[in-house]
């Protein structure tokens, strides 16, 4: 039988929490639920209890009501209840998640549920889910349901629309299951790889040379979510291999650009021990909207309009050069085989012989400084006299990944 976790706040939304555990069951699966309230006493018998969520968050739920503190209480309530979810999920103890609340339930509830891996069903509803849900979801796939009404008992509304939402996790719980216990190793390996407008002759390339060897190649666009998404899947475990051809969005984490994915980017299959191929894909380029929202610190800076909607910054020298630092110190502190391939004749589209933003001297220090930062490590380094764009480039690329892959394979 399929298990259903319920996060969420049972000193306030008991009743609520209770009706729509029973509704769970009725649809044919069990439930945990998992009390996140500070304020008093649960109403409804939880089978977590809020102490024990404290406790995961290392801390306790006495000093937290002590301290009459609701936002670092709630903080730390979503830690803990983070820590369970993941914890039942690999006990085998939790085929789907679902939350009930407001901002500050969907907070704790979407916390728990942006640790588990992509595919778990995740079902939050909430009085949030009509405005921006990026806090709640962030990179994985969290689906949301607007409660229409504030959830505050069980009435002729909140009934239809609670009643839809169990029926929902139910049934994802239930098939995710079964889809767990039928998965065999018939299924095409997957691999994921980033690319962006400028890369993408090169991914083309790869993702063809891949789907020759016998890979499913997921392809996720550099805009920032699209490499928060790739380092989900990646720290899920559904990844056999990352091409990490455009690691563009470290460019606009260090110089303020609209397309970021995070300090963290290029880090989650190093630690997952899954095998990379990465290149300098883009980074020459910081990207802004329409040209009258570039700051005006960069007024003296290579610009060039990419469309109405994006222009892009060549990235100078110093930064170009601290981009290799950042990067050789993620690839060398991998735990899993990494190579890394630099193109000498330019690292995107208008970064060619001839193009606005060719500018060997900010290539130069960026290799520079990727060659002493992985000097002596385990990172294997290949220079080659190609550009990023070049099928043959490419292709040494997709080859090498899929020889990591195999040899992991075998030594596993």
């Amino acid at each position: 039988m399929a298990t259903v976790v319920l996060v969420g706040t049972l000193d306030t939304k008991g009743e609520e929490y209770a009706w729509l555990a029973e509704r769970i069951r009725a649809g044919g699966c069990s439930t945990v639920l998992i009390d996140t309230g500070v304020l008093r006493e649960p109403t409804t018998p939880p089978d977590v209890t809020a102490v024990q969520v404290a406790e995961a968050a290392g801390t306790d739920l006495g000093e937290l009501r002590a301290a009459a503190d609701r936002g670092a209480a709630m903080t730390a309530m979503a830690r803990g209840a983070a820590v369970i979810a993941a914890r039942l999920h690999a006990e085998g103890r939790l085929h789907g998640v679902i939350g009930v609340g407001g901002s500050g339930g969907s907070a704790v509830a979407s916390a728990a549920m942006r640790e588990l891996p992509v595919g778990v069903p995740k079902l939050l509803v909430s009085t949030m889910a009509s405005g921006d849900t990026s806090p709640y979801v962030g990179a994985v796939d969290v689906t949301m349901m607007y409660s229409v009404v504030d959830i505050a008992g069980i009435n002729q509304i909140s009934e239809l629309v609670l009643g839809n939402a169990a029926a929902a996790i139910s049934s994802m719980a239930n098939a995710y299951q079964l889809a767990r216990q039928q998965k065999t190793a018939a299924g095409r390996p997957l691999v994921g790889a980033s690319m962006f407008g400028v890369t993408t002759p090169a991914v083309d390339a790869a993702r063809r040379v891949l789907d020759d060897l016998g890979y499913e190649v997921l392809v996720f666009h550099a805009t920032g979510a699209g490499g928060q998404s790739m380092e989900a899947l990646a720290a899920s475990g559904l990844l056999s291999g990352v091409l990490d051809l455009t690691t563009t969005e470290l460019a606009d984490d260090l110089v303020g650009g609209v397309l970021s994915a995070g300090p963290d980017r290029l880090t989650a299959a190093g630690r997952a021990g899954v095998p990379q191929v990465v290149s300098v894909g883009a980074l020459d380029m910081v990207n802004f909207g329409p040209e009258e929202t570039v700051p005006d610190r960069f007024a003296d800076r290579t610009l060039y309009v990419h469309n109405a909607t994006v222009t892009l910054m060549r990235t100078t020298e110093e930064e170009s050069a601290e981009l290799g630092r950042r990067i050789a110190a993620k690839l060398v502190g991998a735990t899993g085989p990494t190579a890394l391939f630099l193109p000498a004749r330019g690292v995107s589209a208008i970064d060619a012989e001839g193009m606005p933003f060719h500018d060997p001297g900010a290539d130069a220090a960026l290799f520079d400084a990727l060659r002493t930062g992985v000097a002596g490590s385990a990172v294997e380094l290949s220079e080659r006299d190609e550009h990023i764009n070049d099928a043959a480039f490419a292709g040494a690329m997709a080859h090498r990944l899929h020889e990591l892959i195999q040899a992991r394979g075998r030594n596993s």
